[in-house]
């Protein structure tokens, strides 16, 4: 087996003690933990998260294009970039850990660096610690009831546009919505249309000190952060265990 070995580890919406006891072993374990930021250089959740456990020596942080949507390019060479400064640590140090924020296999940038690892790096192993999600998270501060029964739940990223929220919406589930606050307003007329803005809650920066959780329906239209999170559960009317 492969000595060089390649970790992507959730580390949570934000909050700290909500890194399982498994990712802070894999952070402590792993010769190089590696931090995904902007080119801006602010520090981010992921990084913010990892500090709490390891040994700021042990961190490396790359620049990744987190924010770059418009220009194809741009962000194809940073990838590319990125992906070769992880190459080098894994083949200089063997063990790498990448820390995501959520879960490194829904919506990750680990998925992506993954990718261009294995073709860099022969023999690499990849695995995952998985790491709880904001809509878990905002689940439990909220009060608001993911699944029940029979129910199903859709994962929408609003970056894919508000007519596949629409859709969701439309359906019988609960319906979760990420990175939505770019798109506030047109996720509340989503849920007006829909008749599910009443039970529908959003938060933001969930664990952090500018923590935000608020009723769905005082969305008054202003933008919100970017990596906002909506929950409309849903409809439930017939009374306890009515779906299963």
């Amino acid at each position: 087996m492969s000595s060089i070995r390649l970790v992507g580890v959730g580390v949570g919406p934000g909050d700290p003690e909500l890194v399982t006891v498994k990712g802070v072993n894999a952070l402590r374990a792993a010769e190089v933990v590696v931090v995904p930021v902007m080119d801006t250089g602010e520090r981010g959740r992921a990084e913010a998260t990892v500090l709490h456990y390891v040994e700021p020596e042990k961190v490396v942080r790359v620049v990744f294009a987190l924010n770059e949507r418009s220009d194809r390019a741009r962000r194809e060479a940073a990838w590319d970039a990125a992906g070769e400064r992880v190459a080098e640590l894994l083949k200089e140090r063997g063990s790498v850990a990448f820390a995501t924020i959520g879960d490194p296999n829904v919506y990750s940038t680990f998925t992506y660096l993954a990718q261009t690892i294995a073709e860099l790096v022969p023999g690499v192993v990849v695995e995952t610690v998985p790491g709880i999600t904001a809509m878990q998270d905002l689940a439990a501060r909220s009060g608001a009831v993911l699944t029940e029964g029979t129910e199903p739940l859709t994962l929408v990223p609003v970056t894919a546009g508000s007519a596949v929220l629409k859709e969701a919406l439309d359906g019988p589930g609960t319906v979760v919505a990420y990175k939505f606050g770019r798109q506030a307003a047109e996720v509340a007329e989503a849920l007006r249309e829909t008749g599910r803005i009443g039970d529908a809650v959003w938060g933001s920066a969930l664990g952090l000190p500018e923590e935000s959780i608020r009723p769905a329906a005082e969305l008054d239209g202003a933008a919100l952060p970017y990596l906002s999170t909506l929950i409309a559960p849903a409809r439930r009317d017939g009374g306890r265990g009515g779906k299963l």
